[in-house]
């Protein structure tokens, strides 16, 4: 019978004491930082201020995220709702909270710029969103936008009706309308169409994204879910069940390699993995070792908050877990963190093993599984990307980030002839 070691035991525990003030106040909620692009910056109410915001942060209760000249950002909720910011925009979490019947109740306030919101409207969930003294409590599925700067403020509405209650009552918004706020007017004016902006088709495409990867999800959450179905797949492993593997790994790959320990007040120091899909499989179930399969996440222990760093069974030789560090609180990246922006139309991105598509972005390419397996079979394949993000460009394959006002290029893979000999770790599925 398998012994844990001292050492993974002190891991468990770890993790364990992490999470028990999530644990122990049945209030408290923890959401995920889902996308990160550019100068984006975060302020946990630790004392530190502003500081740089890494992919897959955990966002609590006071947290403020903005972003600067050239940032955008994503936060995910539970049921996979999610809130975007364009740049020059910030926006504080004030209220994330349960109430007494389990129901999720979120209070988020735009302090300047502009945000788009895709509520899916779990019934019980509620969500108020403050602006430019005006407020909006959303009860059902909603999808808006909203822009304020100091002398102005702009809802469009391009989902179900939504009410926005202020100073000179309470105004109700239709789909495809448009409601506009000046201080010196006493009446809100409102418009019978939306004014298209640039950031709408990333925004569109962002959404899609994840309802396209998450439609097999059959865990209680949602938020990570859509990124499970792009960046890896399942397999039956014989002995172990179920597994969630993430594409191009490597035998030396290990799913804590890449990623930052970041300190919360109350909590101490959170795992933040580098991963783009990096969220469900550190928080839920347990990372394990198969021998000719290589780490794999078995889904499971919904109920449970892990803290970021658990596994289970036998380990891989040689393997090491992340330990945080001490005497400090600030933040301290272990391996690489790569923000996975393009930003040229001519950019060439080489897959190889073992990154584990860290840097690829989320819906960049239709399909990962061929190009893992050309990774398989040669130890490496280039993606040729258009722009990032451009409103009158092309955009990566079917998904991606770019703008698609002149039409789509489909992204394509070419096999290297280089990396020899780095392929995927035993019968895993990465040669599938």
């Amino acid at each position: 019978m398998y012994k844990p070691s001292l050492h993974q035991f002190t891991i468990t525990a770890l993790a364990c004491a992490l999470s028990l003030p999530a644990m122990a106040d049945s209030q408290v909620r923890i959401v995920r930082l889902s996308d990160v692009q550019g100068a984006v910056q975060i302020n946990k109410n630790s004392g530190l201020g502003f500081e740089r915001a890494f992919l897959n942060l955990p966002i609590t209760q006071g947290t403020q995220v903005r972003t600067l000249d050239t940032g955008r950002a994503e936060v995910e909720f539970e049921d996979g709702s999610t809130l975007r910011i364009v740049p020059n925009t910030t926006v504080i979490f004030s209220r994330l909270t349960l109430s007494d019947a389990s129901n999720r109740l979120t209070t988020v306030n735009l302090i300047e710029g502009k945000a788009y919101l895709n509520w899916l409207g779990k019934t019980g969930d509620e969500l108020t969103l403050n602006f430019f003294g005006q407020t909006v409590d959303v009860k059902q599925a909603a999808h808006f936008r909203i822009e304020q700067s100091p002398v102005e403020a702009e809802l469009a509405n391009f989902k179900n009706p939504v009410e926005v209650e202020g100073p000179s009552g309470t105004i109700k918004v239709d789909k495809n309308r448009t409601v506009s706020f000046e201080p010196d007017e006493e009446k809100a004016a409102i418009a019978k169409d939306i004014k298209p902006d640039p950031y709408d088709q990333w925004d569109s495409q962002s959404n899609e994204y994840h309802e396209q990867y998450s439609r097999n999800n059959s865990s209680p959450y949602g938020y990570g879910a859509s990124d499970l179905g792009y960046y890896g797949d399942y397999t039956n492993v014989s002995g172990y069940g179920m597994l969630w593997q993430p594409y191009f790994i490597s035998a030396t790959w290990n799913p804590f390699m890449d990623g930052a320990w970041s300190w919360y007040p109350g909590m101490g120091f959170m795992w933040a993995s580098a991963y783009p899909w990096g969220w469900m499989p550190y928080y839920y179930g347990n990372w394990l070792y198969a021998p000719g399969y290589g780490w794999g996440w078995k889904p499971g222990s919904w109920n449970t908050w892990h803290g970021g760093i658990h596994y289970v069974g036998a380990m891989a030789g040689g393997f090491h877990a992340p330990v945080p560090p001490t005497g400090t609180v600030n933040s301290a990246v272990v391996g690489r963190v790569v923000e996975p922006v393009m930003k040229a139309a001519d950019t060439k991105m080489l897959v190889s093993a073992g990154s584990a598509g860290l840097g690829i972005p989320r819906g960049s390419y239709d399909n990962l599984r061929h190009v893992n397996k050309e990774v398989a079979r040669n130890g490496s394949a280039e993606l040729h990307a258009a722009p990032a993000f451009a409103a009158t460009s092309a955009r990566w394959g079917r998904f991606g980030y770019g703008g698609m006002r002149g039409g789509t290029m489909a992204g394509s893979a070419h096999v290297s002839t280089g990396s020899s000999g780095a392929h995927s770790a035993g019968g895993g599925h990465a040669g599938r």
